[in-house]
């Protein structure tokens, strides 16, 4: 039975070792790798690029003349006219009919030209927003990424001051043990204590929470055992906060994705008022036909054999009119080959087409255009402003963040300072409890305020890096 209980837990410690084998810790280029591949809303645009692809072959293909060819092969059962002797007989004839048509446009108002243009511009368009979108992404999951690491260090902070409490409760108790302290000494030490467990529980859920947030960017579902690598965090000076807003500013004119789109949409907008120009000139093709027939009903020819039929009389006289015909007999339909040269037809010419009165609906659509250029001029210069303004806000927000950052570096220090110092006065017995718990909490706040402020300045900076065209990096 012993045996049995040691193999068992021989058993569980290789499951466990098995299970935590299975964890998957993953740093922030993986992180961003995989999110950029599994991203719904991206594979939804690169499904736009396939459709601007097929739009472009589209236009490749207005360049190409138009070719039809058409086949038809009949049966007429019943009543049917001889059209050889005109008269009418029941039987059962066979025909087949062959066609075929090309046309070509020669002019049609720079439209398949500049159809063409704007396909390709589309295509790049399509790139653009694939490009901007994948930057959208980066940057979400380098915030996740970053949050899980603030939320990790937050928990060790917790802990830590949680440990140094227990600590000061039993160094408390000592003294209290040996008479140089009171019981009620230690209440306000343990109520910290208790505030600091529950601070714990909470950092503990954050830390969930985050990872769980970033595991469902990566469309991962098994949360459990999803993790990031822990990477250690110096904070140095930013080379990009030496550069001024107005630098930053015009970098990101010419690397952001999205003020690229912006531009290539004015130049669509450009070839639509030219396709809808195109509407109100000439159109000019070209076209040929060729068509022919072949019968396969029974030829009737003369048989040699000549009857006298009449055909009337004369009214003065009453004398028969008599008509000498030519008896007839049944032979077979020419061979295909032969009915196809002899029936066989072309057709071919010009066709011009010239717009007079269409209930102005070209000119409706140039003026349409128009506006819809005029529409994304204006979009640009608003996102040129916006743009402008966020970069302004997201460097005086990274600058400052860095600045606090040092200043809660500093009161750290000095918090620090004052608790040792209040140790010693503690342990003396000339500072009461109160007085004790309440730098000991200034000192716990300022620690959590350190990491806090290192964290808001990375992620404001990761912000102006992006906009500056910088790679997510940490």
């Amino acid at each position: 039975m012993k045996n049995f209980r040691i193999l068992l837990s021989l058993n569980f410690l290789f499951l466990g070792v098995c299970l935590q084998a299975q964890k998957v810790r993953m740093n922030l280029m993986e992180c961003v790798e995989m999110a950029v591949e599994k991203n719904i809303s991206i594979k939804q645009i690169e499904l736009r690029g396939l459709e601007a692809a097929i739009d472009k072959n589209a236009a490749k293909g207005n360049f190409l003349p138009t070719i039809n060819a058409q086949a038809n092969h009949s049966w007429n059962i019943g009543l049917n006219q001889d059209i050889t002797r005109g008269t009418l007989e029941n039987r059962t004839t066979q025909y087949t009919s062959i066609g075929a048509s090309l046309s070509i446009d020669i002019y049609r108002g720079l439209r398949n030209l500049n159809q063409m243009y704007r396909a390709n511009l589309a295509i790049l368009a399509s790139q653009l927003q694939l490009d901007d979108m994948k930057d959208d992404v980066r940057l979400m999951v380098a915030n996740a990424y970053l949050q899980i690491m603030f939320n990790i260090e937050i928990l060790d902070v917790q802990k830590s001051q949680l440990e140094v409490t227990k600590a000061d409760a039993d160094r408390t108790q000592k003294m209290i043990e040996s008479g140089v302290r009171i019981k009620a000494d230690l209440f306000e030490i343990e109520a910290t204590m208790a505030s600091q467990e529950q601070a714990v529980v909470i950092a503990e859920n954050n830390l969930r929470l985050s990872k769980i947030n970033l595991a469902q960017m990566l469309l991962i579902t098994d949360y459990e055992n999803f993790d990031i690598v822990v990477m250690d965090m110096d904070v140095p000076f930013a080379q990009i906060l030496a550069q001024n807003p107005k630098t930053i500013y015009e970098k990101a004119l010419t690397n952001r994705n999205d003020i690229k789109l912006l531009l290539t949409n004015i130049e669509i907008a450009e070839k639509d008022i030219k396709l809808a120009k195109g509407g109100l000139q000439p159109n000019l093709s070209a076209f040929y036909g060729f068509n022919t027939r072949v019968s396969y009903a029974d030829r009737f020819t003369g048989n040699g054999i000549f009857n006298d039929i009449p055909i009337g009389f004369v009214a003065s006289s009453n004398e028969t009119v008599i008509r000498t015909v030519e008896g007839s007999k049944a032979i077979g339909p020419l061979p295909f080959n032969e009915q196809f040269d002899l029936n066989k037809g072309h057709n071919l010419g010009l066709r011009l087409s010239i717009p007079i009165l269409n209930g102005n609906a070209a000119r409706n659509n140039v003026e349409r255009s128009q506006v819809n250029l005029l529409r994304q001029q204006n979009q640009l210069e608003q996102e040129k402003l916006n743009l402008e303004s966020t970069i302004n806000e997201a460097y005086n927000s990274a600058q400052g963040a860095y600045k606090l950052y040092e200043a809660s570096i500093k009161t750290a220090q000095a918090r620090e300072r004052a608790y040792q110092d209040a140790i010693n006065r503690f342990e003396a017995g000339v500072m009461n409890s109160f007085d004790f718990n309440q730098i000991k909490q200034r000192f716990d706040a300022s620690t959590s305020d350190v990491v806090r402020s290192k964290f808001d300045y990375i992620f404001k900076l990761k912000v102006l890096e992006f906009y500056f065209g910088l790679s997510v990096t940490l």
